[in-house]
């Protein structure tokens, strides 16, 4: 196979073209510091595999994704980043994404992904997977809940609009006992944007306050 390399870091592009060259099964390994010069120079009709850190200078990893998707539809996209906050991993994945790998990945994940990824499959470290996990957990079961539901009936079955994900996600953070400064890091949101989230949640249950937001929650199965 052959891959290209696009990370900002020339100790870590090092490490990586090392540790790929070694593999039985690669032929050839491209690097590139910039998404500009890997655009510019690199053999994409020829690219098997573009493994790329998000965090680049200019143009970022994710705008790299979404210019050379298009140029090898058959090439397979594997990020690999320290961002493991959710929204960086959605917009990675809707760019085009095939996996997605923290960089505190041992060498030998890293190294096996690339049959995985070629033969199909979608390597996420864990902590990724549980978060594209819950987002689709949590937009499925909203999904359900409208489907029972006709328009003009929603409101007065559930006493209540319908929540958004992120709204349940948080109702459901609230509910395992997680405080508003401990929801703000774990969703990579500010504390204000808790704080707007639960004030809507509140509004939108008719609660008075948490314990009763819960309690609704649950009795219009949106936790």
């Amino acid at each position: 196979m052959n891959l290209c390399i696009v990370e900002d870091n020339k100790e870590e592009l090092y490490a990586l073209h090392d540790l790929f060259k070694k593999q039985p099964d690669v032929q050839n390994v491209y690097t590139f510091v910039t998404a500009e010069d890997a655009l510019e120079s690199a053999h994409w009709v020829r690219t098997d595999v573009l493994i790329v850190d998000l965090n680049l200078p200019r143009m970022s990893g994710v705008g790299l994704i979404r210019r050379a998707g298009p140029l090898n539809p058959a090439m397979r996209i594997l990020v690999h980043t320290v961002h493991e906050d959710l929204p960086s991993v959605l917009e990675a994945i809707k760019a085009g994404a095939c996996g997605y790998l923290l960089k505190s990945c041992p060498a030998t994940r890293l190294a096996s992904s690339l049959r995985e990824i070629l033969g199909g499959g979608a390597p996420m470290s864990p902590s990724i997977a549980r978060y594209v996990l819950a987002e689709l957990q949590a937009k499925m079961k909203m999904t359900e809940l409208q489907a029972r539901l006709k328009p003009r009936d929603r409101s007065a079955a559930t006493g209540a609009p319908v929540l958004t994900p992120r709204e349940c996600e948080i109702l459901r953070l609230l509910e395992q006992g997680h405080s508003y400064k401990e929801i703000a890091p774990r969703l990579s949101i500010t504390l204000l944007t808790v704080h707007t989230h639960i004030k809507n949640i509140y509004a939108k249950l008719n609660a008075h306050g948490k314990i009763e937001a819960i309690r609704k929650g649950r009795m219009h199965d949106l936790i």
